[in-house]
């Protein structure tokens, strides 16, 4: 994964890859305005589930912040979990997907989507 400094509003960091991908994401849909919003919610087989959207709204307890280009949007009852988390975008031969890199996890599941603390 690249190395990639946290932004220092949302605690967050994506790196030039997601920052790229998100960018195309968002020429398909033709808005610019869009933001990427990180979130955490319950669920998943480890507990905490990943979640990541395309938004063009700021809710009140939002944080946000902006990277390679990117407006990264994260709430603030997520942002506890999430500080210090660097999300990168991935091609391989098994395909291509966000994958997070999250310091707060001590564990995971073997997709990458969910984790416990």
């Amino acid at each position: 994964m690249a190395e990639t400094a946290l932004a220092p509003d949302t605690r967050v960091a994506i790196t030039p890859s997601a920052a790229q991908r998100v960018q195309t994401l968002m020429k398909m849909e033709g808005k610019p305005d869009l933001m990427l919003r990180i979130s955490v919610s319950g669920g998943g087989c480890s507990g905490f589930q990943y979640g990541i959207t395309l938004d063009d709204q700021v809710n009140e307890d939002d944080v946000v912040g902006e990277q390679h280009g990117v407006k990264v949007v994260v709430d603030q009852t997520s942002l506890d979990l999430l500080s210090g988390t660097v999300v990168d975008f991935v091609e391989d031969l098994m395909g291509a997907s966000f994958q997070f890199s999250n310091p707060n996890a001590t564990s995971t599941c073997g997709c990458g989507s969910s984790f416990s603390v």
